[in-house]
């Protein structure tokens, strides 16, 4: 009898350790680096950068949610970690617009609240992902653009730079390469015209290239480093951001999806967090990323139907990618393009990171 007892006793004390161990946090946490070419299109030496600036960056978000952190801070950290990285076209890799600058654009929100800031067209803030975050929390606005967004980033401080800080030899090439065909598809012009400076009517050669349409390269351009990241916190919080240098050889001024809330990042902790990558316009014309969360609260679909829906029937072969997470954990992450570069991990194992599969 005394045996059972303290048998029985061990059991009681065995079962009270383990109810008094903290819950390990719930989390869940995805990122993109771009979507567009395959993986199969880049020499091995650059999938293995790429894929370990991701693994890196993946493993800086797990560390704060693992340890109870926020979502706001894990997207932060990742998107940080990236446009630091010259590989991406966020930050340090930003492409080069029509006159050999850089505009540079992010948002980021908070799915609790719906707060949400959004940087667009600056040419000297180191992190736009920082300063997108300081709109949120220390203005009334969403969104600020070019010369005011910038006095607003010296009024706060952040790291600021030269617009040739964001300078790199890849991307300068893609524009040089850009500005070539450009001068070619106007020589053709030239060509077709007759005296009088009109474009000959049935000239066999009539058809112009359409730069941005027909172009592989300019495809690859734009597709091979917009990064984001969405999260899910042990507090049930969602947050989703995203950064961007935009389109090689985009018209001076031009706005893209990234800092458009709705567009190319949506959070809200009733639903899903979302980011794009890809041809923004797309993405703001069928405003993808609320389109989502949309399809969650008010379809009732999951997320995987949901992000599927958006790339095949919204949005256009060729047009980009996804990542989403949900209120649940469930982690969704497709595209239509050739590949693209990603990353996911949550609180029950999984970590993974991918190019071009």
């Amino acid at each position: 009898m005394t045996l059972a007892i303290t048998a029985l006793s061990a059991a009681l004390i065995s079962s009270q350790a383990i109810a008094d161990e903290p819950a390990k946090p719930k989390f869940a946490i995805a990122i993109h680096g771009g979507a567009g070419s395959s993986a199969a299109n880049a020499t091995p030496e650059k999938v293995a950068l790429r894929k370990a600036s991701l693994k890196v960056a993946l493993e800086q978000g797990v560390a704060i949610l693992k340890a109870g952190g926020d979502s706001l801070d894990a997207v932060q950290t990742v998107i940080v970690h990236l446009e630091n990285d010259p590989q991406f076209n966020a930050g340090k890799g930003a492409v080069f617009n029509a006159v050999g600058s850089h505009e540079l654009d992010a948002s980021i929100m908070d799915g609790k609240t719906k707060s949400c800031g959004a940087v667009a067209g600056v040419s000297h803030v180191k992190n736009p992902i920082k300063l997108a975050r300081l709109v949120m929390t220390e203005t009334r606005h969403v969104l600020l653009s070019g010369p005011g967004a910038e006095t607003f980033a010296k009024q706060q401080n952040v790291d600021w730079v030269e617009p040739n800080y964001f300078d790199t030899e890849s991307a300068r090439s893609s524009w040089n390469r850009y500005r070539a065909r450009l001068k070619k598809r106007d020589e053709q012009k030239d060509q077709l015209k007759n005296k009088a400076g009109f474009l000959v009517p049935n000239h066999p050669n009539h058809r112009i290239p359409n730069l941005v349409a027909s172009s592989q390269e300019q495809k690859e351009a734009w597709s091979i480093g917009t990064v984001g990241c969405v999260a899910l916190d042990s507090k049930g919080n969602l947050a989703g951001g995203t950064s961007t240098g935009g389109m090689t050889f985009k018209k001076f001024g031009r706005i893209g999806d990234s800092p458009i809330v709705g567009a190319g990042t949506y959070a809200d902790n009733e639903t899903c967090a979302v980011s794009s990558t890809g041809v923004g316009e797309e993405y703001i014309r069928n405003a993808v990323a609320y389109d989502i969360s949309a399809q969650l609260k008010y379809k009732k679909v999951s997320l995987a139907e949901a992000v599927k829906d958006n790339l095949e029937n919204r949005l256009k072969k060729g047009d980009g990618g996804l990542i989403a997470v949900d209120k649940d954990g469930n982690i969704a992450m497709g595209f239509n393009t050739g590949g693209m570069a990603r990353a996911a991990a949550d609180s029950e194992g999984r970590f993974e990171v991918i190019w071009g599969e």
